[in-house]
């Protein structure tokens, strides 16, 4: 996310513009964000762990969503883009447009140099107070190295790190587990892992 507000808006406001804008923006208590692109690792990571992920599903209840769905979080006002969101129940919209999710089950970013702080720190925040989220999954672009949070019953978030190309991730909240080596395929990796 960038960190130069534009305009302070109203969530109402903010849609309007936001669903004729050519550029897409976050928006959070009236200010708008502009977002960056993403560089060819970072979506090719995203594609190939949306796409594993989404044949795995295939015919089930779960649906994969890619960075075109916006995701809102109601008890902090944030509308933002994941690069993938999974959702598994029966989708809540915030409205007759249909183009924002309330309820995913699962939020995937891939980290950047340019937004890894901000996911792991304030935007992990927003999307803990999400309850449907059951995994935060974050993927490194310049190295094997996935970590999954997963929220336990007591609320808190367990850790699991997942850090070679042999290595297989799973999630824990859907049946898909996808190799390391397939999300980074087609990936120049500053370490090649094992």
């Amino acid at each position: 996310m960038s960190m130069a507000p534009t305009q302070r808006l109203s969530p109402q406001e903010y849609l309007v513009r936001e669903r004729r804008a050519e550029i897409r923006s976050e928006y959070l208590r009236g200010e708008v964000f502009a977002m960056a692109g993403a560089s060819y690792e970072h979506t090719l990571i995203k594609d190939n762990l949306a796409r594993k992920t989404g044949n795995q599903l295939e015919n089930g209840p779960c649906r994969v969503l890619t960075s075109d769905m916006r995701i809102k979080v109601d008890a902090s006002g944030l509308y933002t883009y994941p690069d993938i969101a999974i959702v598994c129940d029966e989708p809540q919209l915030e409205d007759a447009v249909g183009d924002t999710l309330l309820n995913p089950r699962v939020i995937v970013e891939v980290l950047s140099d340019s937004t890894e702080k901000y996911d792991r720190g304030a935007k992990f925040g927003h999307y803990r107070q999400l309850t449907t989220l059951q995994e935060y999954v974050l993927v490194a672009q310049d190295r094997p190295l996935i970590e999954r949070y997963v929220r336990q019953a007591d609320g808190s978030w367990l850790l699991v790190v997942f850090e070679t190309l042999s290595q297989s991730f799973a999630f824990a909240s859907i049946p898909v587990r996808v190799t390391l080596a397939d999300v980074y395929a087609g990936v120049k990796l500053a370490e090649a892992g094992s």
